[in-house]
C-alpha cells in the first residue's frame, strides 16, 4: 500500500510538475507575447510620429512655395524698374532747366508730361517714391554727407541729392540724402 500511495504521490507530484511547467510556459509565451505587443506598439507609435512630421514638413514646404511663388510675381518688375529710375532720373534733371523762350517752355512742358507719364506707369506695376521727411532711416535712406544746420535737429534730413524708389514695400533704391550733424 505504501507502494500505492508513493505511486499516486509521484504521479500528483509529476502531474503538479507539468501542470507548473505548463503554467510557466504559458506565463513565458504570455511575458513573449506582451513583449512583442508592446514591441509592435512602439514601433506604430514611432511611425505615426514620423507620419505626422513628414505631413506637416509637406505643408510647410506648400506654404513656403505659395509665398515664393508669390513673391517672385510680385517683385519680378524690380530689376527692370531699377534700370528705369535712371531714365526718370535724367528727365527729371532735363526738366529742370528755365526755359529762356516760348520754344523752351513747351520743351520743358513735354518733358514734365512724359516725367508724369512714366511715373504713373511706375506705379501701376508698384513702384513708389520712398517718403523722405524728418529723421533719417538707415532702412530707406542712404546718408551721403553731413552738414552743419541751424535749422535742423541733429540726424534730420537736410537735402534729397537723389530720390528714393520701393517696389511693393521693399526698397528699390534708397533716397541719397544728407543729414544734419
Amino acid at each position: 500500500m505504501n507502494e500505492e500511495i508513493n505511486s499516486e504521490q509521484a504521479e500528483i507530484s509529476s502531474e503538479q510538475a507539468q501542470t507548473q511547467n505548463s503554467d510557466e510556459s504559458i506565463n513565458l509565451d504570455a511575458l513573449k507575447s506582451n513583449d512583442k505587443a508592446l514591441e509592435l506598439e512602439s514601433k506604430l507609435a514611432e511611425m505615426t510620429d514620423k507620419f505626422y512630421r513628414a505631413n506637416a514638413d509637406f505643408e510647410n514646404l506648400k506654404k513656403r512655395t505659395e509665398k515664393e511663388k508669390a513673391d517672385i510675381a510680385s517683385y519680378a518688375n524690380e530689376k527692370f524698374a531699377r534700370d528705369l529710375l535712371g531714365v526718370l532720373d535724367a528727365l527729371q534733371m532735363g526738366a529742370s532747366f528755365e526755359p529762356a523762350d516760348e520754344f523752351g517752355a513747351k520743351i520743358k512742358e513735354g518733358i514734365e508730361l512724359s516725367i508724369a507719364e512714366f511715373i504713373k506707369a511706375l506705379a501701376k506695376h508698384g513702384v513708389s517714391e520712398v517718403e523722405v521727411g524728418g529723421e533719417f532711416d538707415p532702412n530707406i535712406h542712404n546718408a551721403v554727407m553731413h552738414v552743419d544746420s541751424d535749422e535742423h535737429e541733429s540726424g534730420a534730413i537736410v537735402q534729397v541729392l537723389q530720390k528714393g524708389y520701393k517696389i511693393n514695400d521693399r526698397v528699390l533704391r534708397p533716397a541719397m540724402v544728407s543729414i544734419a550733424k
